[in-house]
């Protein structure tokens, strides 16, 4: 086999080896180890909010303007992920990876405890940033005025393209969580390019999305159960199926069906 092939090949079954061991670390976890870093994520995935919105209330009303202001979108990301904050986005596939190695269901059981808790928290970090954004004086009425427009944006999706764009944004941010362990350097600018091209294909983001449309909801611009039936659910559906199927799946199948190359050079080998 040249060398060529043998680097399609072991790089690949590196990082799904590296995943999965981080899959496993995360199932012992406590409940509230998770559900605190869970809720960290959360409150510090607020700052792609506030970022964006800063960058915009500086810039002109003009067609670049997104191409600019967007580059904030990656502040709370940056934080989450160098920070080794529990996002639910990463796990749909670190966790995957056990499930898809053991195929049991004890394995199936952990990785839904998991989810839930990591999901929970989040969803609950959202919330609270949501609502000091809104009804507190840390930012001007001007400023809360720019969180409107970017959260009412956010929230012009039909459910159709809830879901659709969700699947592209937990695609990419599982490919992300992929990427990041086959490096050994440059992972900023990596998660920066990344979680832009989220923010800039206006992809939905479960988390992210969800702090700019409950600032809506908690400034009574937007009834509770729409940002739960029209937002939260279709993109919590689409960014599964991004994750999951699209990056988890597919690349855990990639490493399978190298397996047999790999242990036919390593018996050539020895001979």
């Amino acid at each position: 086999m040249s060398s060529k092939k043998r680097s399609g090949i072991l790089p690949s079954r590196r990082t799904s080896s590296t995943k999965r061991r981080d899959g496993d670390t995360e199932f012992e976890r406590s409940a509230s180890a998770l559900f605190t870093s869970g809720l960290a994520a959360g409150l510090s995935m607020g700052f792609s909010f506030i970022a964006e919105g800063i960058l915009r209330s500086h810039l002109p009303d003009a067609p670049w303007r997104p191409l600019i202001a967007k580059f904030g979108y990656s502040f709370g990301f940056l934080i989450v992920i160098i920070g080794r904050q529990q996002l639910f986005t990463e796990n749909t596939l670190t966790a995957v990876l056990p499930v898809l190695a053991r195929r049991n269901w004890m394995t199936l059981l952990r990785m839904l405890r998991l989810w839930a808790i990591v999901l929970a928290a989040n969803l609950l970090g959202a919330h609270i940033i949501a609502w000091v954004l809104g009804n507190t004086s840390v930012f001007t009425p001007q400023m809360q005025n720019v969180f409107a427009q970017i959260a009412r944006e956010s929230f012009s999706v039909t459910v159709g393209q809830a879901i659709l764009r969700g699947v592209f944004a937990g695609w990419l941010i599982a490919t992300l969580v992929w990427m990041r362990a086959a490096l050994d350097s440059g992972q900023i600018p990596l998660i920066v390019l990344m979680t832009y091209l989220v923010a800039i294909g206006g992809f939905t983001h479960i988390i992210a999305g969800s702090i700019e449309v409950l600032f809506l909801v908690m400034t009574g611009a937007l009834p509770w159960s729409s940002y739960l039936i029209h937002y939260m659910l279709p993109v919590l559906l689409g960014n599964t199926i991004g994750g999951v199927s699209l990056v988890a799946v597919f690349n855990h199948a990639q490493v399978v069906a190298g397996e047999p190359a790999r242990k036919a050079e390593q018996a050539k080998k020895r001979d």
